[in-house]
């Protein structure tokens, strides 16, 4: 495994929990920051730590979608502004998580507006106020329901939103003229996904947001998913989407199978795959579980 590998490895695996007191993480760091590489025409891709990073360079200035955390979007900043000193004319939100918006805040005072589905910003308002944390945050100031367009320069920009998936708040971000679209946390590439229910998430509704995020996009569409066991795949293709559709589908019909048979909770979340996948790693699956119990139970 090489250094960024271990570095995205390691801030991924422990969600809230930080190694950045860790001296060999912090060296690992120092060496390799961040990464930044282009995937279509002018939209690239930045990952640190955090949910991935995507950009667009237009002549009329930089479009950001999501902001990892503070320290992250100002490596991010900093990156861009070598590149090309051309103002931030819009940051987007694909959803309101800390890992997606804690980063906002480095953007105060330089962008000029900030979007996202107007459930994003009621759950990142409350966070903030939960966790004391208002001062911190850099609050979409324009917001949609079902979705928004804009041109930015040469590139026409819209978003969707399907309905509820991972949160109630999850939109779509679609460069329409170079065909990337951001999908956020809607879909995790082979890595176990968080379902925050306490943010309004489905995985019933997932299941068709992921439906008609297939139906509505080409086979030339090139997807930047919010997540992905292996670093290097946080871009893929239709296939990837269908894959992780397919590991939600059968995920529904283990755990209803496991109801149906009385077991309880504690005993459906020990089981350590969903049979008939086996391309989803990591260490999450616990989390899947509950969910699927939870909503099956409601």
């Amino acid at each position: 495994m090489n250094r960024r590998n271990f570095v995205h490895y390691s801030a991924l695996a422990i969600g809230g929990v930080s190694l950045i007191n860790h001296p060999l993480f912090a060296q690992l760091a120092a060496d390799d920051p961040y990464k930044m590489k282009m995937v279509r025409d002018s939209v690239g891709v930045f990952t640190e730590k955090g949910g991935t990073i995507a950009y667009l360079r237009t002549k009329e200035g930089w479009v950001v979608v999501d902001s990892e955390f503070p320290e992250q979007a100002q490596h991010l900043i900093e990156g861009l502004k070598k590149t090309s000193d051309i103002p931030i004319h819009l940051l987007m939100n694909t959803h309101h998580h800390g890992d997606h918006t804690g980063g906002n805040i480095a953007f105060k005072g330089l962008v000029e507006h900030v979007v996202a589905h107007e459930n994003s910003l009621k759950n990142q308002k409350a966070v903030a106020e939960k966790s004391k944390t208002e001062d911190k945050q850099l609050y979409p100031d324009t917001t949609f329901s079902n979705g928004w367009k804009k041109k930015v320069g040469g590139e026409s920009i819209r978003t969707y939103y399907f309905g509820p998936g991972h949160t109630n708040g999850d939109s779509l971000i679609h460069f329409e003229n170079a065909n990337v679209v951001h999908t956020g946390d809607l879909v995790f590439n082979r890595r176990y996904p968080f379902v925050d229910r306490s943010a309004g998430a489905s995985v019933k509704s997932w299941i068709t947001v992921l439906d008609k995020t297939l139906t509505t996009f080409d086979n030339k569409t090139i997807f930047v998913f919010g997540h992905a066991f292996d670093p290097e795949k946080i871009t893929g293709t239709k296939e990837d989407i269908k894959a992780f559709k397919d590991y939600l589908e059968k995920l529904l019909v283990f755990v209803g199978q496991e109801i149906k048979a009385g077991k309880s909770k504690e005993e459906v979340m020990k089981a350590t795959s969903v049979p008939g996948v086996s391309e989803w790693q990591g260490d999450g699956i616990a989390r899947s579980l509950q969910a699927a119990y939870e909503e099956l139970t409601a």
